[in-house]
């Protein structure tokens, strides 16, 4: 019997061994592929915008990460990101249905591998005193040998990494330049200045813009429709365009064509009503700009006689040769606070200047509309007349009269939502009432964020011109487009979260912490201030041969206020040292749950399972009994 038995259990194990193994294959194969994304922003699923973006792919590309894996081994925040990025490349490798081939290759100093990156533009970046260097870049090629790339990914660009490696792969699945449409009646193209009968030079953004778009210019005179084969469609201040010419960009934007506008309430570069004869007339001349039935349509309510101004962004201006620059709130200097860090648009821009700039709001009765800012200004901010802005001497007097809204103002946005077209009573053939998909369009309330003045010093160098950018005013610009240029599924990517995850409650421990030391600076500050004010009335109700002298009065004040700056100075490190014992016990209350409590939890659990079974187990020999 006992023999038999252990027969039957060795027998048992060996088919549970099989079966184990059989289900096993048989998950892998109908399984294959399939992926549980726990972490909590699913940081390892794809976007809509991706995986779309990854079936549409018909010819294979090849893409090739060089990674130096054994230059970071002392780097581990590095060797973690390389980690992170690896995965999500083998993770769009495996959508693609085998048309992404993923390589990854570790350039080691002096080898092929290492001319082969450099020959795809990919950076090395120093990494010790010593002059190492390490490369985490990426190259791809298609099947016609074009190549895009991504010098060196940033860690601290993480959250657009999924959007990166898209539009890389986006460009080498349609390598053909975008066809962008300019309907501008400012000179930013190069063309034939009448006034000085000589060519003119183009603007700085329209040499960005045309290394890297197909950019065809359209005439607003007799504009009927737009060419179907224009993707994006920059409209920059249009005046008093015809209903025929808004039309025509009405049924554009409604097919599928995507739109980037800059209008403004007082465009200082506008001399369209120059008059030589008569410099006053470019003056008073009126210099805004509107779509004022599209805007109305899309729920965008917009003032052309409307600019904002801004205290706390005002940048300085010389008002005459020899005087102290002046702050000029009409002229804005938007830092990164003021910047959307979670739009692709400006995520990554530090600097932008705007000059008499409108304002964008989303009309109340606006229902499929979304307006998301991209610039803003602080909450400081007001708006006035555009007139105060004409003919101004002293940009002081702006101050006059200053009442801050208490909330910022949208200068640049982009707007979503399924549109409807502003002119209903046109019901042609082809004639289109609604757009059959989210619309895309990019405004921005100021054309001079465009002018060289604003962004840029150009210079000739031996006959070229070198441009030295000193905010990043064309970046925006060329984002705008780049990112309206791109497909409807390469715009819905948006910024992911990090997969680095910060100590939440430390650092609100730490912002808790300053606050109370910034109490106490503030305290000591006021006392000081009180205490240098007695001293100095009772200076100067002294004679002046006793003027070196201290009298006991103060002698008096100035021992007590020395007194008192030791017990502040005491309270502040008992501040620092709370602060410590705050974050140590942390961590100690930590170290026991995951140490001590997690893995006896797991015992009890385990005993209580095992208890559970064998009382069952007795149960039923009692039954068989």
């Amino acid at each position: 019997m006992a023999l038999n038995r252990k027969t039957l259990s060795g027998t048992a194990l060996v088919v549970i061994a099989v079966l184990f193994v059989a289900v096993m294959l048989l998950v892998n194969v109908l399984f294959r592929g399939a992926r549980v994304d726990l972490t909590q922003n699913h940081l390892y699923t794809l976007s809509d915008g991706t995986r779309n973006i990854l079936g549409s792919i018909d010819e294979p590309i090849n893409l090739y990460l060089f990674y130096s894996d054994k230059g970071t081994q002392s780097l581990p925040q590095l060797r973690a990101y390389a980690t992170r990025v690896r995965e999500m490349l083998q993770e769009m490798s495996a959508r693609a249905g085998g048309k992404i081939k993923l390589e990854v290759i570790d350039p080691l100093p002096f080898s092929e591998d290492e001319d082969r990156a450099t020959s795809f533009g990919l950076q090395s970046v120093p990494v010790s005193a010593a002059g190492d260097k390490v490369f985490l870049g990426l190259a791809g090629t298609n099947s016609t040998n074009g190549q895009a790339s991504i010098p060196f990914l940033q860690p601290d660009k993480e959250a657009f990494l999924e959007y990166d490696v898209a539009k890389l792969i986006h460009e080498l699945e349609t390598p053909k330049k975008p066809v962008v449409g300019l309907l501008s009646s400012l000179p930013i193209a190069a063309g034939f200045d009448p006034q000085t009968r000589q060519m003119r030079q183009p603007w700085a953004v329209d040499q960005q813009w045309t290394q890297l778009f197909e950019m065809r210019p359209v005439n607003a005179e007799n504009l009927k429709e737009i060419d179907k084969d224009i993707s994006v469609l920059v409209v920059v201040h249009p005046k008093q365009l015809t209903d025929d010419a808004q039309y025509a960009i009405d049924q554009f934007v409604l097919r599928g064509g995507h739109l980037l506008a800059f209008v403004d309430p007082n465009a200082e570069l506008d001399d369209s009503g120059a008059d030589p004869n008569n410099p006053m007339a470019a003056m008073m001349a009126d210099k805004s700009s509107d779509l004022p039935r599209l805007f109305k349509a899309w729920g965008i309510e917009y003032d052309p006689k409307k600019v904002v101004l801004d205290r706390a962004r005002a940048l300085p201006i010389s008002v005459a040769e020899g005087q102290a620059p002046v702050r000029h709130p009409g002229i804005l200097g938007l830092t990164d606070s003021d910047l959307n860090r979670d739009e692709v648009v400006s995520a990554n821009l530090d600097t932008i200047n705007v000059s008499s700039a409108g304002y964008f709001e989303l009309s109340k009765d606006a229902k499929d509309a979304k307006l998301i800012p991209l610039l803003q200004t602080t909450s400081e901010a007001m708006s006035v007349g555009s007139d105060r802005l004409r003919m101004l001497a002293d940009p002081s007097t702006l101050m006059s009269g200053y009442k801050a809204a208490g909330t910022p103002f949208v200068i640049a946005a982009r707007l979503t939502g399924k549109f409807k077209t502003a002119f209903p009573e046109r019901k042609g053939e082809g004639a289109l009432a609604e757009s059959k998909e989210e619309g895309q369009v990019v405004l921005v309330a100021d054309t001079d964020i465009l002018s060289d003045r604003l962004w840029v010093q150009i210079r000739p160098f031996f006959g070229q011109q070198i441009m030295n950018a000193f905010a990043n005013n064309g970046d925006f610009a060329v984002n705008a487009l780049d990112t309206l240029a791109g497909s409807s599924d390469l715009i819905s990517i948006r910024g992911r979260a990090t997969s680095q995850r910060p100590f939440g409650t430390v650092d609100a421990l730490k912002r808790n912490a300053d606050e109370r030391f910034r109490a106490k600076e503030q305290e000591l500050q006021k006392e000081l201030s009180d205490t240098e004010r007695k001293l100095t009335e009772l200076q100067s109700a002294k004679s002046q041969d006793q003027a070196q002298i201290l009298s006991p009065e103060q002698k008096a004040e100035l021992d007590k206020f020395l007194k008192r700056k030791l017990e502040i100075r005491k309270e502040l490190r008992q501040v620092r040292r709370q602060l410590d014992a705050e974050i140590e016990s942390l961590g100690t209350r930590l170290k026991i749950v995951n140490i001590v409590l997690i893995p006896l939890l797991l015992t009890f659990a385990a005993l209580a399972f095992a208890w559970w079974r064998a009382q069952r187990r007795r149960q039923a020999q009692g039954a068989r009994a």
